[in-house]
C-alpha cells in the first residue's frame, strides 16, 4: 500500500482552536513495502501522523491518499474495509486483562475472520502455532497460554507487536515499540518488524525514540519537529549535526539513547489507550 501526503494539516480532536495545528504542510510519499522511521522530540507530531495514516484521525487541510485513493471518500463500509487492512500498533497496546495471550494475538486476524468465527474464537482459539510462531519472533513464546495481566509491561507491549505478525494488513504503523523493552529485546523486536515487513512487502511506518535503533534498521528516516518535516533522507546522511537541530531545547531525548530496562510485573503499567473497534 503506497502513501501520498500533500500539504497535509490536522489538528488534534481536543486542541483549542487557537493552537497550532499538529501537523503542519506535511508532504510526503511511501512507495509499496517501504520500511521508514520517523523520529523526532516529544509533541512533534509523531502520533498524531500515525492516527492520520491509520485513518483514525481525518485531516483539516491538504491531501491523503493510500493507493491512490482518498480514504475520506469513501462509504462507511468502505472505509471499515480498508481499515481492515491497517494495523496500528500503539505504544500501550489495549490489550483485555483477564485474556489468555494466545487469544490476544489471534485478534490480530479478526478484519479477516467472520463473525462467527470471532466469537468462536474467543472461546476455541484456531491456529495456535501461528499464535505461538508469532510470540516466538519477540521471545516470548513461553507465555502463549498466560494471562494479560499477570505479564509485565514489556512482554505486553512485545504481545501488541505479535498481532502484527498475524493481522491481514498491508499497512503496519508502529509507534513507540521500544519504550518498555531493555535493548537485546529492543533489537530483537526491530529485526523481526523489519524483516518480515520487508519479505511480506508490507509497508511500514515506525516513530522511534531511539534514534540509535532507527538509524541502525532503516534506511530511510524522516524527522519531524513542531508538527513539520526537517528532514527526509537515506539513514547513512542523517549526521549529528541534523540530529542537534532536530531535537533543539530538547537534548536531553537526543543524549539519552539507552533504552530503558523492561517493566517488572510489580511496577504499574501505564493505562491503555483507549481504541475502538472498527
Amino acid at each position: 500500500m503506497n502513501i501520498e501526503l500533500s500539504g497535509l494539516q490536522a489538528r488534534h480532536p481536543s486542541a483549542s482552536a487557537h493552537a497550532p495545528a499538529a501537523l503542519q504542510g506535511i508532504s510526503l510519499q511511501l512507495g509499496v513495502g517501504e520500511q521508514v522511521a520517523i523520529i523526532g522530540p516529544s509533541g512533534a507530531g509523531k502520533t498524531t501522523l500515525l492516527q492520520v495514516l491509520a485513518c483514525a484521525q481525518r485531516p483539516t487541510h491538504g491531501e491523503f491518499r493510500l493507493g491512490g485513493q482518498d480514504p475520506w471518500r469513501f462509504s462507511t463500509s468502505e472505509l471499515r474495509c480498508l481499515r481492515g487492512r491497517l494495523f496500528l500498533a500503539p505504544q500501550v497496546p489495549p490489550l483485555p486483562p483477564r485474556q489468555r495471550v494466545v487469544t490476544s494475538v489471534l485478534a490480530g486476524r479478526l478484519p479477516a475472520m467472520s463473525l462467527a468465527a470471532s466469537l468462536r474464537s474467543l472461546f476455541y482459539p484456531t491456529n495456535i502455532p501461528a499464535a505461538y510462531e508469532a510470540l516466538n519472533h519477540f521471545d516470548l513464546s513461553d507465555k502463549l497460554f498466560d494471562r494479560v495481566d499477570r505479564l509485565s509491561g514489556g512482554e505486553r507491549q512485545r504481545v501488541g507487536l505479535a498481532r502484527a505478525l498475524l493481522s491481514p494488513a498491508s499497512l503496519w504503523l508502529i509507534d513507540e515499540p521500544l519504550s518498555a523493552l531493555d535493548p537485546m529485546r529492543a533489537r530483537l523486536a526491530m529485526t523481526a518488524l523489519v524483516g518480515l515487513a520487508h519479505e511480506r512487502k508490507i509497508t511500514m511506518v515506525a516513530t522511534l525514540h531511539q534514534v540509535d535503533m532507527a538509524l541502525t534498521h532503516f534506511n530511510r528516516i524522516i524527522g519531524l519537529q513542531k508538527g513539520q518535516i526537517v528532514f527526509d533522507l537515506p539513514s547513512a546522511q542523517v549526521t549529528r549535526e541534523r540530529l542537534a537541530n532536530l531535537y533543539e531545547h530538547h537534548e536531553h531525548e537526543l543524549d539519552s539513547d539507552t533504552l530503558q530496562p523492561e517493566s517488572d510485573q510489580d511496577q504499574a503499567v501505564p493505562t491503555p489507550v483507549v481504541m475502538h473497534c472498527r
